[in-house]
């Protein structure tokens, strides 16, 4: 990693293609023959990755139309391409019924309307999928959405008649249903009972509307470790749970030719990327000693802890350009004028010197595009795919170049260390 902070700088993404790879692939010997993969673009948008991803998937789950673009620009045809989200626009749903998006997921009534509305314009029946929001979830999930109110999907308690209002638009094909209700979960036994109570809510659906489901999305909630002790989910006591779940669903006729899909991002590319950031300065202060990074919580908001974390701590990160050296407890900072700039406190890392490069692991997922990263006007960082012996810029940002204070473009940490 150290060669690729020389060659673009710091901070810089980095994505491992092979690490991708490799966790499609055990994706597919799990679950291949019981479940299709739909990534969730909004994890990580990079178009050189969704291009990788291809292959891989049955459907890119977008949330915006500008992820329809990403999706299409990536090679994506577009009935491969499943457009969720609550507050749709009105011309969102318009420009993603022209593409001939392959399913509008309905967050709301109005949303069903509006999609009907545009549907009717164009001469064309759409597809749609209803999200539906269960009123009770397990625990051990960073994040649950189920059993209060919420922006996203029809509440069970009313399915029934938002099921009848959906069938009444004529331009509307209700095809299947989606449930996505709990996030970052590394208990298998929590994720097999969520699948369990989709399954219900799936079956009670498909009865109401006396069809036969042509679609289901289950919201996987598949979690990574990013701090403290916890070691990784466990996915193959996930699938031995799970699967004859699924197995019985598909025994019912109604239920045999469904496609089921399982939703992710952050699983499948989260440990595929690093952010890289250099140190570019030292410090102690009142017995503690910091050192000064040029990437903060406008690079990485997740990291710093300040992304849906309740209580914060310190996520795994490496000294890549010390790794030997003996180990001692530094505060990391940020380069933005505030206190609340803080990478890791009172972590244990080999000696960190001035022009190290630190790497904070399980960075493909919710980093550069999920952070604030106009704040203070510094430059955004570069972003490459590692494939084999290869490094691809895969940089899109517009805003990473330096301009008066550096000609080469980008802030050199690492080869400055090199050169000391």
């Amino acid at each position: 990693m150290t060669h690729a902070a020389v060659q673009f700088g710091t901070p810089l993404y980095v994505y491992d293609a092979d690490v991708l790879s490799s966790r499609f692939a055990q994706l597919k010997r799990l679950f291949g023959q019981h479940f299709g993969v739909s990534y969730a673009v909004k994890a990580n948008p990079n178009i050189e990755l969704l291009r990788r991803m291809l292959p891989h998937v049955a459907t890119f789950d977008v949330s915006s139309y500008k992820e329809v673009e990403r999706a299409l620009k990536a090679g994506c045809p577009a009935d491969k391409i499943t457009f969720s989200g609550p507050a749709k626009r009105d011309a969102e749903v318009r420009a993603a019924i022209a593409q001939g998006v392959g399913e509008l997921v309905l967050e709301s009534l109005a949303e069903a309307k509006s999609a009907d509305f545009w549907a009717g314009e164009m001469g064309v029946r759409q597809s749609v999928l209803i999200r539906i929001n269960p009123a009770t979830g397990p625990r051990h999930f960073g994040v649950s959405f189920s059993g209060r109110a919420s922006q996203f999907g029809i509440d069970e308690e009313v399915l029934d008649e938002a099921i009848d209002a959906v069938q009444s638009l004529k331009n509307l094909k209700l095809i299947g249903f989606h449930i996505y209700s709990g996030t970052n979960s590394l208990n298998p036994a929590a994720i097999a009972e969520n699948f369990a109570i989709f399954i219900q809510l799936f079956r009670r659906a498909a009865v109401h509307a006396d069809i036969r489901p042509e679609k289901l999305v289950f919201g996987s909630g598949f979690g990574l470790t990013y701090g403290g002790t916890e070691g990784p989910l466990d996915i193959n006591a996930v699938a031995e749970l799970a699967l004859p779940l699924i197995d019985d669903l598909k025994s019912d006729p109604r239920f045999a030719d469904a496609h089921c899909v399982l939703e992710m991002g952050r699983w499948l590319i989260g440990p595929a990327g690093w952010l890289l950031t250099g140190v570019v300065g030292e410090k102690h202060s009142r017995g503690v000693d910091m050192r000064l990074c040029d990437a903060g919580f406008n690079n990485h908001l997740a990291a710093c802890g300040m992304m849906g974390t309740i209580i914060r701590r310190n996520w795994h990160m490496m000294n890549v350009s010390n790794p030997e050296g003996a180990e001692q407890k530094y505060t990391l900072v940020g380069p933005l004028c505030t206190t609340i700039d803080v990478l890791a406190t009172d972590i244990m890392l080999p000696e960190v010197r001035v022009g190290d490069v630190i790497a904070i692991e399980n960075s493909g997922a919710y980093g550069l595009t999920a952070s604030p990263s106009r704040f203070i006007s510094h430059p955004e960082p570069a972003e490459i795919v590692l494939a084999g012996n290869e490094m691809i810029d895969a940089t899109e940002s517009a805003l990473n170049h330096w301009t008066d204070v550096d000609t080469t473009g980008r802030l050199r940490m690492a080869e400055i260390a090199l050169k000391g």
